[in-house]
């Protein structure tokens, strides 16, 4: 049974304490943390697990075998670290880091290591959809691929949300997902700003982000984050015989009223509630079995986070932007095909 420990016990960690508690095998949850010590006592006093005052604490503890880290961001490079130094696999919720300097002193720790222990948690890469999706680009049925059209769509988003959040919160998943549906790093990014929505306030939203592959192919990705009618996920790839794209939003097809629908999911959890669940057992499995994660890497993280900072620079400066990433650690290998 794998002993995990959680860090931060806000929306998403009670989200993957459910799920580990009440949904996947193979795994307990026997420790928390939070900032907030009156949450991760009722957490802990809730699923009989150990409450600790700080990360570093629980990280240390005989009792947790491995750690999940689900914390505010800027704290997300100290219990990584601390993680690291203690020789124990780490699942970080994304960024890996807020800085692309952050995210180096993670590889750096990690390769100094010399094995990895760090997973980040992309969970696109774990959805049926995608992963059908991918499997059909790998049989060679359309072709080469030449472009990939993609969609992501809020019905809303919370008053603390930015414009930049558009880039490094939301088409981050894209960013990540397009790195391994290709195998491939994004060279360069452009990102325009068409005509801006009255629903948005203050954001500039919609916007169109371009990224440039170094095989050729150009993905482009619309988000709009004040559409009201739903979480709406899109994409289609372009290939040289044939498209392929994401199938229907909705496992279910209503007709009624004169009308013939698929509902649309209300938000992000709706609609990858079973990729998380794909995603953590995968994980568990992992290092139960192997003893280190397969799944995202720490250089998947910095990847992300150097493509944010282009877009973030591209979105403000109008201009399109190079994407200029360290050298591959080898412990890494060609780590956007894992």
């Amino acid at each position: 049974m794998l002993q995990v420990g959680v860090i931060g016990t806000g929306m998403i960690g009670q989200d993957h304490i459910r799920r580990m508690t009440s949904v996947l095998a193979g795994v307990r949850v026997t420790a928390v943390a939070d900032v907030d010590p009156a949450v991760a006592f009722r957490t802990g006093e809730r699923i009989g697990a150990t409450v600790f005052a700080t990360g570093e604490e629980l990280i240390a503890s005989s009792g947790v075998d491995a750690v999940v880290v689900c914390s505010w961001g800027p704290t997300h490079e100290q219990y990584v670290l601390a993680a690291i130094a203690a020789g124990k696999p780490v699942f970080c919720e994304k960024p890996l880091a807020t800085t692309q300097e952050a995210c180096l002193r993670i590889l750096e720790a990690e390769a100094a290591h010399g094995s990895r222990l760090v997973q980040v948690g992309y969970m696109r890469r774990y959805d049926a959809s995608y992963r059908a999706l991918k499997s059909v680009l790998g049989t060679g049925q359309i072709g080469a691929p030449l472009m990939m059209h993609c969609a992501h769509r809020n019905a809303s988003v919370p008053g603390f949300y930015e414009k930049e959040m558009a880039i490094t919160d939301t088409a981050v998943h894209e960013i990540d997902m397009v790195r391994w549906m290709f195998d491939d790093e994004i060279t360069a990014v452009r990102v325009l700003t068409p005509r801006r929505s009255s629903l948005g306030g203050d954001l500039q939203d919609p916007l169109m982000l371009l990224f440039e592959l170094s095989s050729g192919v150009l993905v482009d990705v619309e988000t709009s984050v004040n559409i009201r009618y739903g979480y709406d996920i899109r994409g289609e790839i372009v290939g040289e015989e044939g498209t392929a794209a994401l199938g229907s939003l909705s496992p279910v097809h209503v007709r009624r009223a004169g009308l013939s629908a698929d509902p649309v999911p209300a938000d992000w959890r709706e609609r990858f509630l079973a990729a998380y669940d794909v995603e953590f057992q995968e994980w568990i499995d992992a290092l139960r079995s192997g003893g280190r994660p397969v799944g995202p890497s720490a250089w998947d993280g910095y990847a992300a986070a150097v493509v944010s900072d282009a877009g973030v620079l591209a979105l403000r400066s109008g201009e399109r932007v190079p994407v200029v990433l360290a050298e591959r650690p080898k412990l890494y290998g060609m780590e956007v095909a894992a």
